[in-house]
């Protein structure tokens, strides 16, 4: 049965994909005492296709790149899952940091980093406030608007 954190997410229209397998040499989480790393998540939907390709300020609008970072969200969830067996085990949501494929003029990468806060949030409630960088970047892997990593303390 899942727990309540699922529960609220499917009272959301969410359920967590099986997660992505890495594709180079690395592994997608670790843990280290109460803490558990997530590597970096590109929006990919549950089908594996990209949520949104490309630069956001160039072809990308915001609206566009908020909903591909909520993506993002849940595939790291996705992981977080695959490592404890339940999202309840979920201390805190301690940081999230945001890479948005940007054109050289976009300035509003927080605003679309938005999509993965408010799920979080959503989520875990008070626990799902969280520290947070958002980087504007040149590319990203598959050339995908958004890639979201993070820090959960866990028990």
């Amino acid at each position: 049965m899942a727990g309540t954190v699922e529960q609220k997410l499917a009272s959301q229209g969410i359920t967590l994909p099986e997660p992505t397998s890495p594709v180079a040499n690395y592994v997608p989480f670790v843990r280290s005492g109460n803490l558990l790393f997530v590597s970096g998540q590109v929006c990919f939907n549950a089908e594996g296709k990209l949520i949104a390709k490309g630069k956001l300020g160039a072809g990308v609008t915001i609206e566009q790149g908020t909903e591909a970072a909520r993506g993002c969200a849940i595939n790291l969830l996705a992981q977080v899952k695959a490592a404890l067996g339940d999202l309840d085990k979920v201390v805190r949501v301690v940081r999230l940091g945001g890479f948005i494929n940007s054109a050289p003029d976009f300035f509003d990468g927080p605003k679309v980093l938005n999509g993965a806060s408010d799920l979080m949030v959503a989520a875990f409630g008070d626990k799902g406030r969280h520290a947070r960088t958002t980087v504007g970047v040149a590319s990203l892997p598959a050339d995908a608007a958004v890639e979201v990593e993070g820090v959960f303390e866990v028990a």
